[in-house]
C-alpha cells in the first residue's frame, strides 16, 4: 500500500529514497506492507505543538503514532459533503463540523483526534 514521507523540518538531513526503502524492509517484517503509512518529519517545537493538544503533554517526543485514517476519512467526506475550508468562514463551518464528528468518535473509541483543518487560519 502507500508510504507517504513529508519533510517539515530543517534540522536533520532526510536522505528520502533510502528511507523509504528502509522503511518498506520494516513493513515487510513486520508485516503490515498492506497498511497505509504516513511519516511526517518535524522540528522540536511541531512535535511538542502536537503532543501538546493529542497527549496533553507539553514537552516535545520522539515519535507520535496516530490512527489517521480516521481524521482522514472524516476530513474527506466533509468535503464530499461541500464543506471547504479555502476563506476563514468556510474553514470555520468545516472545522466545527469535523470536531463535532471526531468528538462523537473519539467517544466511541478512547481516542483525542483533532479535526485536520485545526489552526489553518
Amino acid at each position: 500500500m502507500s508510504l507517504v514521507l513529508r519533510n517539515l523540518q530543517r534540522v536533520v538531513p532526510i536522505r528520502r529514497v533510502p528511507l523509504r526503502k528502509k522503511i518498506d524492509i520494516l513493513r515487510s517484517v513486520l508485516g503490515v506492507q498492506k497498511f497505509d503509512l504516513g511519516v511526517v518529519c518535524v522540528d522540536n517545537k511541531n512535535i511538542q505543538h502536537i503532543n501538546r493538544i493529542y497527549r496533553g503533554k507539553n514537552v516535545p517526543t520522539d515519535v507520535l503514532s496516530f490512527p489517521f485514517h480516521e481524521v482522514t476519512i472524516t476530513h474527506g467526506l466533509c468535503h464530499l459533503l461541500g464543506f471547504t475550508h479555502d476563506t476563514e468562514a468556510e474553514w470555520q463551518k468545516m472545522f466545527q463540523k469535523e470536531k463535532q464528528v471526531l468528538e462523537e468518535l473519539n467517544q466511541h473509541m478512547g481516542t483525542r483526534l483533532q479535526p485536520l483543518s485545526r489552526d489553518l487560519f
